[in-house]
């Protein structure tokens, strides 16, 4: 590989390690010191994370990928609440979201293909479609009656993709949906919360170092694999802004997550983002409850995009949490949870 090669290589990596975010690691390392961040007192320390199981399952979609599912809470609830997790994360996103409400409620989380422990897939079916035709058939396999779908970042595009294939789910099957750090649309033009020119480099480079990236994911998953401060800080930056009282706990976690997801899969579905325009497919959640939340200082998908869902949804109720960015039902698990209780809670009048 010639030198130019390594170096675009190396500049994918560092724009797929959080989401294709292209930020100047140099820049980040200058305003953290990492070594003075995880002195301070983690009060997550002894979170389980990555320790809670459901029953297992595996579901074989109608193109033949196997998808892992767990089930959690009582078989026998009249309500099943169905989490949808983002680009480059898994099911165990949802943690604090499963650990609270699965003590009232039957909760159905999947890792979508190539994510997870789910099956990998080619780039030709690596598309938002694809995932909400996945969804559907997990609602038909694992959801005996009555559903709120809950998605985050592409798991909210999931739900908009189900919302334009399959409009008769919603209202008498699907009766609430939350959709949370997602967009409907133009992601290509968001900043990353960059001046205007440095944003508009970034957005020239990255489909090319990305493509490249697809090609040499072998390559660059063996630097991946060994956490390093470099990937903890843009984490930490990008998904979860300037927050001090962040856990880093929370954030190895997280960035594990983003680890394990292979470099080929994360430049595979990254054009499918890009393309996502489901705008016109908002209106099909008009007739039942759904909740929308944002963190106000969300650069991967800015608050204006959930603005946009907003006004489209007339009857929605918008929620965008202060000091708060992507990762919100992580960051702020209360105010997030709190959120989805009184959905619920909407479902059942």
């Amino acid at each position: 590989m010639t030198t130019t090669a390594r170096q675009k290589v190396g500049i994918a990596g560092a724009i797929v390690g959080v989401a294709s975010a292209g930020v100047a690691a140099a820049a980040l390392a200058k305003r953290y010191a990492v070594g003075r961040i995880r002195l301070r007192p983690d009060l997550e320390a002894n979170e389980p994370f990555g320790e809670l199981h459901g029953r297992e399952h595996t579901l074989t979609t109608s193109d033949g990928v196997a998808l892992h599912i767990e089930v959690d809470g009582p078989e026998d609830a009249p309500l099943t609440v169905v989490l949808c997790h983002g680009y480059t994360l898994n099911l165990e996103s949802w943690h604090y979201q499963r650990r609270d409400l699965r003590e009232d409620h039957r909760i159905v989380a999947w890792d979508q293909r190539s994510h997870g422990l789910s099956q990998r897939t080619t780039a030709e079916d690596s598309t938002i479609d694809r995932l909400g035709e996945d969804l559907a058939e997990v609602i038909e396999t694992y959801v005996p009656g009555p559903c709120v779908l809950v998605g985050h970042s592409m798991g909210g595009m999931t739900i908009m993709a189900l919302a334009d294939r399959h409009p008769e789910l919603f209202g008498d099957r699907i009766r609430g949906v939350a959709l949370i750090s997602t967009s409907a649309g133009k992601l290509a033009e968001i900043t990353l919360g960059l001046p205007a020119l440095l944003s508009r480099v970034v957005h020239k480079v990255t489909p090319g170092t990305v493509s490249l990236l697809g090609k040499k994911g072998a390559l660059v998953d063996k630097t991946r694999h060994v956490g390093n401060d470099i990937a903890f800080l843009m984490l930490r930056h990008l998904g979860f802004g300037d927050s001090k009282h962040v856990s880093p706990t929370l954030v190895d976690f997280v960035e594990s997550m983003i680890r394990s997801t292979p470099t080929e899969v994360i430049a595979d579905f990254y054009p499918a983002l890009m393309n996502h325009d489901k705008l016109s497919a908002l209106d099909v959640l008009d007739p039942v409850p759904t909740a929308i939340l944002v963190g106000d200082k969300d650069w991967l998908t800015p608050p204006e995009h959930s603005r946009a869902i907003a006004a489209a949804l007339p009857n929605a109720r918008l929620t965008e949490l202060p000091d708060t960015s992507h990762l919100i039902q992580l960051e702020r698990p209360g105010a997030v949870n709190e959120a989805l209780r009184d959905l619920i809670k909407q479902t059942e009048v």
